[in-house]
């Protein structure tokens, strides 16, 4: 396993003007993770699972989510060099094959999750407006397609006006979730709550029922990562583990919140069998009509914020991997107010491709965030890998290592382990059919600078990618596997 340090060159084109304090980073973090998910959480979560499961999911979720968030701030301290942490410490960890899929499969975690962002929002809509159903139909699509074009245009006018939107956004979408969080606290029944504590018989064993959550609570904490990933645009470098951690505790005090108090206004059942957002079922039901409104409204304003983070973070997951010489040159490439446009382009080309797919196909919203999440789990194992690995060696800068780094990235570990085993084999395969393709991309790369474009270890890597990738076609051609 190779542990030497690699350096990904950070984008010295960025203008001066363009450095992103914590508070601009902390809302970058909060921004990302407080999505469409928080909206849909409670019947998410009850689908699989009763209040215990849920209450031992959350515990978890909650610890391992700590443990990685630690890691990020361990890593951005220990490896200050290393940028766009997801891809840089991959590579670090196994080499620039290892390190192009970690940013490939962060990418297109990223765009995915748009889509899936852009679904919920015009479901949202459809309770305004008919038409727009459940946020798969045409005139749904050609709206979505047009916010998809107008957040680029913004986008590329500059990434630090980009971040300050995303600042005033996050705020904006905050408040709803507060006011629900207050409203549902008083009208909570521990009787309600308490009611099928370990779930029905119909839910399975508790076992299954925490893995059931698994998924649902990794999606709504994707994100996590945003500080690390915009490292090369920090003020401060130690600014980055700040707001990972601060966005962390955040995003955790009010996801919790929504989740537990909607189990003391509905039971499990009929909360499993809301329509999403479910937050607008529930706060319905404590205070009437007009809450449902608020949470809708709520949803609409909190999806514009986080596609427009998703956006910025799908572009930079291409940009600094191609500076780094494991992605096509043209990746690199920015325009004048240092936006790394071609790939903002190719970013939103592809949510504008898979938006006419889910037009076809009638993708759900929770078929696409359990693929979002599912491409996630690789780059997130990569770095608690290498966190692990740099503080059993005791490498890394001196004034930054601790003696709870080794427990702290062991747990992490173990984290995305147990998470790969609760994802199951669905989406680790559909997962691989999306990984595979890359290597067309990175063979580019390699082709530009005359590289050889496998080691031998990576030949092998490369041949489990598309052997699992073809098995998960031959599974989607007869109808034994899809979203």
């Amino acid at each position: 396993m190779n542990t030497t340090p690699v350096r990904a060159a950070a984008p010295a084109a960025t203008p001066a003007t363009g450095t992103l304090g914590l508070g601009l980073l902390v809302a970058l973090v909060v921004g990302s993770i407080l999505g469409s998910g928080i909206f849909g959480l409670p019947q998410n979560m009850a689908s699989g699972a009763g209040a215990g499961a849920i209450l031992i999911g959350w515990a978890i979720t909650g610890v391992g989510m700590l443990m990685l968030a630690r890691v990020y701030q361990m890593l951005s301290l220990r490896q200050p060099d290393l940028n766009n942490g997801v891809y840089a410490y991959a590579r670090a960890l196994s080499g620039e094959y290892v390190g192009f899929n970690s940013a490939w499969g962060y990418w297109v975690s990223a765009w995915i999750g748009n889509v899936g962002y852009l679904v919920a929002a015009f479901g949202a809509l459809g309770y305004f407006f008919p038409v727009f159903g459940e946020g798969n139909t045409l005139a749904a699509v050609i709206g979505a397609s047009i916010v998809t074009w107008v957040v680029h245009v913004l986008v590329l006018r500059g990434i630090q006006g980009a971040a300050v939107l995303n600042a005033g956004v996050t705020i904006a979408k905050v408040v709803p979730l507060l006011l629900f969080i207050v409203l549902v606290a008083m009208a909570f029944q521990m009787s309600t709550f308490r009611l099928d504590f370990w779930g029905a018989a119909t839910l399975g064993p508790v076992l299954d029922q925490v893995k059931s959550t698994m998924l649902v609570t990794v999606w709504v904490f994707i994100g996590i990562e945003g500080a690390s990933v915009y490292s090369a645009r920090a003020r401060k470098r130690e600014d980055v583990g700040r707001a990972t951690v601060f966005g962390f505790l955040i995003a955790l005090l009010l996801l919790m919140a929504v989740s537990l108090l909607s189990l003391g206004i509905t039971t499990q059942p009929e909360l499993a069998g809301l329509k999403n957002p479910s937050m607008a079922g529930v706060l319905e039901k404590a205070v009437g009509t007009w809450g449902a409104v608020l949470i809708y409204v709520g949803l609409i304003v909190s999806v514009g914020g986080g596609f427009l983070a998703w956006t910025l973070l799908a572009a930079e997951s291409l940009f600094t991997p191609a500076e780094g010489g494991v992605m096509p040159n043209w990746l690199a490439r920015q325009n004048a107010r240092g936006v790394p446009a071609n790939a903002l382009w190719l970013s939103n080309g592809m949510v504008q491709v898979f938006l006419v797919v889910t037009l076809f196909s009638k993708a759900s919203y929770l078929a696409l965030i359990s693929l979002s999440t599912a491409m996630i789990l690789l780059p997130y194992l990569f770095s608690a890998l290498y966190g692990l690995s740099l503080a059993w060696r005791g490498e890394g800068a001196q004034a930054a290592r601790s003696g709870s780094d080794t427990p702290v990235a062991a747990l992490a570990t173990l984290y995305c382990l147990w998470l790969l085993y609760a994802a199951g084999p669905k989406y680790l395969l559909l997962s691989a059919l999306l990984y595979a393709p890359g290597a067309l991309l990175y063979v580019v790369a390699k082709k530009q600078r005359a590289q050889r474009p496998f080691t031998g270890r990576e030949w092998l890597v490369l041949a489990f990618l598309v052997l699992l990738a073809l098995v998960a076609a031959l599974l989607l051609g007869t109808g034994r596997l899809g979203l």
